[in-house]
């Protein structure tokens, strides 16, 4: 098994949209990349400790790579936005991929490279790639969120798109049903 720690926005999404891929085991939301130890998810919020919503993804490189895991992250956020998806303004939004080997970092390096050049955003890819610091699980209430919180409003609203785009781009990867 392999982690894999990315945010692109609330990880009540980016959960929801990782969570279904043959290989992946396990998605856990958290924070990465701030200053302050052990965060709260209302320290975040504030957007004063630096942290980022992020998800940590265990996941089988023999199903699924980590440059696969990219190429939907890539697709299912806009990584052209600083510290911004949709509505959600701060730097606990913004586009990340804290990579935990040498190997991981040339992977999303490249993957930037090659998403800049087929021009399919608007706009050169903002997405920042850093050293994956530690890693703090978010507060039980968050993992699993949509799943248990279908019908919740920011979910019903932002996520189903979210879901019916990895649907259309990428059912050669989602788990069997």
């Amino acid at each position: 098994m392999d982690k894999a720690t990315i945010g692109g926005g609330c990880f009540w999404c980016v959960e929801a949209v990782f969570e279904p891929l043959r290989g992946v085991r396990k998605v856990v939301s958290g924070y990465a990349g701030g200053k302050t130890p052990d965060p709260t998810y209302e320290q975040i919020c504030n957007g004063n400790t630096g942290h980022a919503e992020v998800i940590q993804v265990t996941f089988d490189p023999e199903q699924i790579t980590f440059a696969d895991l990219l190429d939907v992250f890539f697709t299912l956020h806009d990584p052209t936005t600083k510290n911004r998806q949709g509505a959600d303004v701060g730097t606990q939004y913004r586009s990340v991929v804290f990579y935990n080997s040498p190997e991981q970092q040339a992977v999303a390096e490249k993957k930037i490279a090659e998403v800049n050049a087929t021009g399919i955003w608007p706009a050169p890819l903002v997405t920042e790639v850093s050293p994956l610091p530690t890693f703090y699980p978010a507060e039980d209430y968050h993992q699993g969120f949509y799943r248990e919180n279908p019908y919740q409003p920011y979910c019903a609203n932002v996520i189903p798109p979210k879901i019916a785009k990895l649907r259309k781009h990428f059912a050669d990867r989602l788990k069997a049903e």
